[in-house]
């Protein structure tokens, strides 16, 4: 498999509580995101934060493995539904910290019961290369809910 590296870009103006910033997604040129302190500890109001796409990234990542784990057992998901919530805390010592990354997945997969359905989720998680960044410093679970 080649490297792949993929580029985003920050510019702030201000200080901390009251500057505000546009991160860039420069690879894709997808677009320009305003964001501010405001918009990671209180209300979002139309800016995003990088707990927004730490869970982005992961939602992305771990839909891709997890479909590929499906794929690999001889089950191709029919669809993936992935949600994930990264939550920011209190560090110890002082500080804030990403404590948790939350992944809820719900699916169509012919031919699997909800327990394997579930294992399969896990596996994913194990498979998702932004799990494995994560894991170690930030508590990674999943819940997986098998639709009919």
């Amino acid at each position: 498999m080649p490297a792949a590296d993929r580029v985003a870009r920050a510019d702030w103006q201000g200080d901390l509580f009251n500057g505000r910033g546009e991160v860039e997604l420069v690879s894709s040129s997808v677009g320009r995101f305003p964001v501010t302190w405001a918009s990671r500890v209180e209300q979002p109001e139309g800016r995003t934060s990088p707990e927004e796409l730490v869970a982005a990234a992961h939602a992305s990542c771990y839909a891709m493995a997890f479909s590929n784990v499906l794929a690999g057992g001889g089950n191709t998901a029919e669809r993936l539904h992935v949600e994930v919530t990264v939550s920011l805390g209190s560090k110890e010592g002082g500080g804030i910290e990403v404590k948790t990354s939350r992944i809820q997945v719900s699916g169509v997969v012919p031919g699997l019961d909800q327990s394997e359905f579930q294992k399969a989720a896990e596996q994913g998680e194990a498979a998702c290369p932004i799990s494995n960044a994560l894991r170690g410093n930030v508590d990674i679970s999943v819940e997986a809910t098998l639709e009919s």
